[in-house]
């Protein structure tokens, strides 16, 4: 790596439960996992009203699905930059914001250089170095971690570019970083695992994996596959390996997430309602500025909707009661995936519509498998928005489910 991108020394994780490692229990408190964890208590509400100014606003239903957010687009950058995972928006507006001397730094994820899908927190504190960040990264990285690392740099305005378990733990904490200036790109992030799982489904998708210079799973229902010699791939959903997969493939962390569209970033960076594109939640005044660096450089449009989501939800929810009960999930017919393939981004959700539908899979996910796994944590782990989301599917919360309002508790109590 260039000068421009520093890799400092960082500590060991810490031994903990449902963790993704966002760095918190290798800093010098490592006990502030207590207070920042998504995954021990976390109060969405209070956070966002915290960052954005104000809650989901029940007028604006989308708001239920992505959180707040000022406006929404579908964009892509005019000129697209070369090793880009779709264009490259997410490191070119870090990159502009390095170029006008906004932050001293910015902490994000660069390839290792033994292995390119492993990802390594870096601090980048010249343009250049940004594009050594482009692409996608699979694994744990431990992003946070360079906070003490940047602090003892001197660096008081920082960017970072996060996944939303860590961003979740950096909101939690920022009054206490003593930072000038912050801001937070977030990228969604649904399903992560480790590198060496990656590893392993990559052989499955193909014969010869280490050619393998690029996936990405795509609205229109395929995943694309980008090789070493310049040939390119399309695997349609319903074709890839994943019963073949262990069934630890995915952690119980990603299956109980419940901010897939990162929302208490100051700008979302991602693909669900893209339709080919990037989808873009411009969520405060911050994100607002962010946007802005781009000019020209960006082209945007209103995202578009169609399809219907509900039926889709209802088959994810059939499938992922029985995979959470330990049972074998239904494989469609050979005869029928072609059809149903070709069908799907045809019919099937698209837009908006596609990402309401991922976003209440994963909520109905993050029900089913707490009850199956953790169901004592089900009443601090899923916040009101998320029983609303699966409402609709008949997924109610039993009373032991939800915490009590603090007067019923104190008068259980008195009691």
């Amino acid at each position: 790596m260039t000068a421009a991108v520093q890799v400092p020394v960082i500590g060991p994780a810490a031994p903990r439960g449902l963790c993704t490692d966002c760095g918190i229990s290798r800093m010098a408190d490592a006990k502030a996992c207590g207070r920042a964890c998504q995954f021990i208590r976390p109060d969405y509400a209070r956070l966002e009203a915290q960052v954005h100014g104000r809650a989901r606003d029940p007028a604006r239903p989308d708001e239920l699905h992505f959180g707040p957010f000022r406006q929404m687009l579908r964009a892509r950058l005019a000129a697209p930059r070369p090793g880009a995972q779709w264009t490259g928006i997410t490191t070119r507006i870090a990159e502009k914001l390095l170029e006008a001397g906004a932050v001293d730094a910015v902490l994000t994820m660069a390839p290792d250089p033994d292995d390119k899908w492993r990802p390594v927190p870096v601090l980048v504190t010249k343009p250049e170095g940004m594009a050594e960040c482009r692409g996608m990264r699979m694994g744990y990285a431990p992003l946070l971690a360079l906070l003490e690392p940047a602090r003892e740099a001197g660096h008081k305005r920082l960017a970072i570019i996060g996944i939303p378990c860590q961003v979740y733990a950096l909101r939690a904490l920022e009054a206490a970083l003593g930072l000038e200036r912050l801001f937070v790109i977030g990228t969604p992030c649904s399903d992560n695992t480790t590198t060496e799982n990656f590893h392993q489904f990559l052989a499955l998708l193909d014969a010869d994996p280490d050619s393998i210079t690029y996936l990405e799973f795509r609205a229109d229902y395929h995943v694309e596959l980008r090789f070493a010699d310049g040939r390119r791939r399309e695997i349609p959903f319903l074709q890839l390996p994943i019963s073949q997969l262990p069934g630890d493939f995915f952690p119980l962390t990603c299956r109980t997430c419940v901010d897939y569209t990162n929302v208490l970033a100051d700008i979302t960076v991602g693909y669900m309602a893209g339709e080919g594109e990037q989808w873009l939640l411009v969520r405060n005044p911050r994100g607002a500025e962010l946007l802005a660096l781009l000019g020209d450089e960006v082209v945007s449009r209103a995202p578009g909707s169609a399809g219907k989501r509900a039926g889709a939800v209802r088959g994810f929810l059939a499938n992922t009661e029985r995979a959470a009960g330990g049972l074998p999930l239904r494989r469609m017919p050979g005869f029928l995936r072609g059809l149903v393939g070709w069908l799907m981004p045809r019919i099937g959700p698209r837009g908006l519509e596609f990402a309401r539908a991922r976003v209440e899979m994963k909520a109905v996910e993050t029900v089913l498998h707490l009850r199956r796994r953790l169901p004592a944590r089900l009443k601090h782990m899923v916040p009101p928005h998320v029983w609303e989301l699966v409402a609709p599917y008949g997924l109610q919360p039993a009373a032991e489910e939800v915490l009590k309002p603090p007067a019923a508790a104190s008068e259980d109590r008195a009691g």
